[in-house]
């Protein structure tokens, strides 16, 4: 297989991962012919790597690095990880393949080597560091590198985050992240989330969304990203419109209690993934 990417921002849906050479010049026609407009004016082919993905959060204030979570995002559309790149279809935290083991290694592998080489090219980091990694045989390799939350996994972080946000980020800004620890709910947390028809092409949009107040509450929050309010009533206006996301013991009971939210909000229209958390079910069921 062969990794080809946009080289720009193209939300989460400028990788293809061809499996064949002639899939691998689709890409490239497709990058060059403007599908992902001037973000795919150049490409990067990259070397396919095999493992587990996880996604490993740091807050740095230009100094300090300090580790904030981790999640597990499921990127293709269909169940069983088939299909199309999306944003993210669902997400959970924390990552049980990020032992405290890797979790070291990360940060001394990848994360304090790239904040030591920022700071010596005169360009100190400050903000939220995203790495995407892959978890191999050999330990974790970077994919790549956001300054921001991903989406869906700052759902699931903010739902077991125990301290106050804004006072981590002001400590960012103020260069005191030194003085700071973070500290996180043992609980799980899933996010599911719920896509318009025809995602990750053109969503079809407008269409009603119903039952939200019956859907959130006992531990599950719904976290509006593409909607509207149109005549009074909640409507579709984007690709992926909402992030049904619970709590629980573990990531199979809030699995299920995610997916019995899900199930109460009456949107036809409207479709997700549902086996999100799936890796993370199976380990406890192996563990079990």
């Amino acid at each position: 297989p062969i990794v080809i990417k946009a080289d720009g921002l193209a939300a989460g849906k400028g990788v293809t991962i061809a499996m064949t050479l002639d899939e691998a010049l689709a890409a490239l026609d497709a990058c060059f012919e403007g599908a992902f407009g001037a973000a795919g004016a150049e490409v990067v082919i990259e070397e396919y790597l095999t493992g587990e993905e996880a996604s490993f959060f740091c807050l740095c204030d230009g100094a300090t690095a300090l580790p904030f979570g981790t999640a597990q995002d499921h990127k293709r559309v269909g169940d069983g990880d088939t299909g199309p790149n999306t944003g993210g279809m669902g997400a959970y935290s924390p990552a049980p393949v990020m032992t405290p083991e890797m979790t070291e290694r990360t940060m001394r592998e990848i994360i304090e080597p790239t904040m030591r080489g920022m700071a010596n090219l005169g360009a100190p980091f400050a903000g939220i560091l995203f790495a995407g990694l892959m978890i191999t045989d050999s330990g974790p390799k970077l994919i790549e590198y956001n300054t921001r939350f991903g989406d869906p996994e700052c759902q699931v972080l903010m739902m077991r985050l125990k301290d106050d946000l804004l006072v981590l980020l002001n400590a960012a800004v103020d260069g005191q992240l030194a003085h700071m620890s973070i500290r996180w709910s043992d609980q799980a947390a899933l996010s599911v989330v719920m896509a318009a028809r025809g995602y990750p092409g053109t969503p079809e949009k407008g269409s009603v969304i119903r039952g939200l107040d019956e859907a959130a509450g006992d531990g599950v929050e719904i976290f509006h990203a593409g909607t509207a309010i149109n005549g009074g009533a909640l409507v579709a206006n984007g690709g992926r419109v909402l992030n049904v996301t619970a709590t629980g013991a573990t990531v199979a009971e809030t699995q299920k209690k995610a997916y019995a939210a899900v199930d109460r909000i009456d949107w036809p229209q409207g479709f997700c993934r549902h086996d999100i958390g799936w890796q993370a079910v199976a380990r406890e069921q192996a563990g079990a």
